[in-house]
């Protein structure tokens, strides 16, 4: 059984979720099984951000980047072409023929751009996947920034062994969110635009915020406290995993104190590799086995 409530407009899933796998859900077991040859595939990681996009080439049974991360400046106009431009230059640095796993900072319906809140409003209904693999000549898969590192963090980092209902939340311009069940993505979710204070959540408690107001960790705490509050009264959560810019150890021991939940409370250690990882392993997974994510000179997946 699925209750449901209403509150500021929303109509939020809650208490009693027994969810199967979904499509275009992950699954974050059994990774390893994705070889080809005998050899465990790897997967070229790419992840868009706001001020930089970064990618490296990533072993997706062990999580670990195979080669020194490389990063380039977000385009000031950030348009779909202009970053795809910046993917090509990273995936000609790396010389790179195989599968790409990609992230954006918007919801991503089987390949296309549902969302831009955070990004150029000329993201809206861009066929992301067909863009950037058109551009790269390989396969590329594509997934919301927020899903990736909250893979990342379930697969290889704090949730690892987190079973039942867990939320991921990367803190820093705005508020993105992943949720799982029994290790399984539910993707697609938006809980930063959750309502809070009359507007959108991410608008009162994100780092952007508490930077731009000039908050103090402990002010900072006690309204993003306001924020679990509505997530555990919503969805009575088992883990909650804190992730983004405020997750490091240093911020963290500035405002841990002043939270309390009843679900089990962690902070995210992947920092800045977390996206790469996520959408590496997205992609591998997601991915036909054996497919070597090349494209031939007909446009098509080539396989092997």
């Amino acid at each position: 059984m699925i209750e449901s409530v209403e509150t500021d407009s929303y109509h939020l899933l809650i208490r009693n979720i027994r969810l199967p796998a979904l499509p275009g859900s992950l699954k974050t077991t059994n990774l390893a099984s994705i070889e080809k040859n005998g050899t465990t595939l790897e997967v070229l990681g790419i992840d868009i951000g706001g001020t930089g996009i970064k990618g490296a080439p990533v072993n997706i049974q062990t999580g670990q980047l195979m080669a020194e991360r490389f990063r380039l400046p977000t385009p000031e106009d950030a348009t779909p072409s202009s970053i795809a431009d910046v993917v090509l230059e990273i995936v000609q640095h790396f010389k790179w023929k195989g599968l790409i796993g990609c992230t954006v900072p918007a919801r991503v319906e089987h390949g296309l751009v549902r969302t831009a809140t955070n990004i150029h409003a000329l993201w809206l209904d861009t066929p992301v996947e067909k863009l950037l693999s058109e551009k790269t000549n390989c396969k590329v898969t594509v997934i919301n920034d927020a899903d990736a590192a909250g893979i990342a963090s379930v697969k290889f980092g704090e949730g690892l062994k987190s079973q039942g209902l867990v939320f991921f939340f990367t803190v820093g311009t705005g508020i993105g969110s992943a949720m799982f069940y029994n290790q399984v993505l539910i993707p697609g979710t938006e809980l930063g635009h959750l309502r809070l204070k009359g507007d959108a959540a991410e608008l009162y408690v994100s780092d952007r915020t508490r930077v731009n107001e000039g908050l103090s960790w402990k002010r900072w705490a006690s309204r993003f406290q306001k924020y679990l509050d509505r997530i555990e009264f919503l969805f009575a959560p088992d883990t909650i995993i804190i992730g983004g810019g405020v997750s490091r150890p240093a911020k963290v021991a500035l405002y841990s104190k002043y939270l309390s939940t009843r679900a089990t409370l962690l902070y995210a250690s992947l920092e800045n590799e977390a996206g790469i990882i996520g959408a590496a392993c997205f992609a591998g997974e997601t991915s036909e086995a054996g497919e070597t994510g090349e494209m031939s000179e007909t446009g098509e997946i080539a396989t092997f």
